[in-house]
């Protein structure tokens, strides 16, 4: 619901592994600046699937909350302290690294629970807490689940304030592919040869009206506008009728276990059957779903899923991510796309994502297509 971390976690003294120093100013100024502004809470706040599952989770579950101690990490605008408080929580700690805390504490006053949660501003790398928790709870998830590596935070809270046989909200989390088509890509090409052609005429009138030859620069701009425009994932809502075979989980996760170094990069082969005819597979897309589920020792009595796949009704702020590719390729029912993919964090920026991907069609026919390789980028 808001921000926590600072980056600056050293996973090592923990279950992750080392970690490259992150510059908190620079950190800060990228990221988290945008969670203290009210407008973008309240883009989150009026997600309903999102708000609907989490409210579902705690007050379908009230067994892990009454008379328990919670951390909210990145509380945002506090609403999840305040519904842990109202299903019983004896103390809630909710963490925000922004100034969005002061509005955080006025809404805590403002629904009568600020005797049970207490509003702490800082990074949960820095705050040090009274006591162990019973619960974690945070709403971590980024595009495609780990953009801006969010869950580093929670992996840090966990490691330091929760109790051993403590639940974490939510507690698994999965991250999907399917193959689509779409019209996106057809048109971020015109775009991009639009911008060629407009480049090309800048280069001839600066030649001609003023002697220079810009054409040296040719390359690195199209270099630039081919990551822009081609490379770049794109969030859409997609409808499922644009889905054309049959979907795949690439990563599994558990909230309890998890190490930074697990997510730090995702690597996994699989395939993706078509089962439409005379089709175009003109991108692939992603998304992923939590579950709450507690733990095996004090399982939900209710498990409640939060997903972002496309839907007709059922749209959230996340979307999906549309990965393009380019050429886009004709495909049959019977079809399956073999495909090796990589995620890791970018050097620039840890908190945005770099795509590896090959791909190659297994045809019906029992012919292969020559695999084709794209780096990808989710920025």
């Amino acid at each position: 619901m808001g921000s926590s971390g600072n980056g600056s976690f050293d996973p090592s003294a923990s279950r992750g592994g080392a970690s490259a120093s992150v510059d908190k100013g620079v950190d800060f100024a990228n990221y988290f600046c945008t969670y203290g502004y009210l407008y973008h809470q309240k883009e989150m706040l009026a997600d309903r699937v999102r708000m609907d599952a989490y409210f579902n989770a705690v007050f379908q579950n009230k067994h892990h909350f009454q008379g328990k101690v919670v951390l909210d990490v990145g509380t945002g605008s506090g609403i999840l302290a305040i519904w842990c408080a109202q299903a019983g929580a004896r103390k809630v700690y909710a963490v925000e690294a922004t100034k969005m805390a002061d509005h955080a504490r006025e809404l805590v006053r403002g629904n009568n629970v600020d005797d049970i949660v207490e509003v702490i501003e800082g990074s949960i790398e820095d705050v040090t807490l009274p006591e162990k928790v019973d619960v974690i709870i945070s709403e971590w998830m980024g595009y495609f689940l780990l953009r801006e590596s969010m869950f580093d935070s929670v992996i840090c809270a966990r490691d330091r304030w929760l109790k051993p046989d403590g639940v974490m909200y939510p507690s698994h989390a999965r991250m999907w592919i399917a193959p689509i088509r779409s019209g996106l890509g057809d048109q971020k090409m015109n775009d991009f040869e639009s911008a060629m052609r407009d480049w090309h005429c800048f280069v001839e009138d600066t030649e001609n009206n003023y002697g220079v030859n810009m054409n040296i620069l040719t390359k690195p701009f199209q270099e630039e506008h081919e990551k822009y425009y081609l490379k770049t994932s794109l969030w859409s809502n997609l409808h499922p009728d644009q889905l054309i075979g049959t979907a795949a989980v690439i990563k599994e996760i558990d909230c309890l276990t998890a190490s930074v170094d697990e997510i730090r990069v995702v690597t996994s082969k699989f395939s993706l059957p078509i089962n439409m005819d005379r089709t175009r597979l003109s991108a692939l897309a992603g998304w992923f779903d939590v579950h709450f589920r507690g733990n095996k020792q004090n399982p939900a009595k209710n498990e409640i899923e939060l997903t972002t796949a496309p839907s007709v009704e059922n749209s959230t702020h996340w979307g999906q991510q549309v990965f393009m590719l380019h050429p886009v390729l004709r495909v049959n029912e019977g079809d399956e796309l073999l495909i090796s993919f990589s995620m890791h964090r970018s050097k620039e920026n840890h908190r945005l994502m770099n795509v590896g991907l090959s791909y190659e069609l297994q045809q019906s026919s029992g012919k292969r297509l020559p695999a084709v390789i794209s780096k990808l980028y989710i920025e």
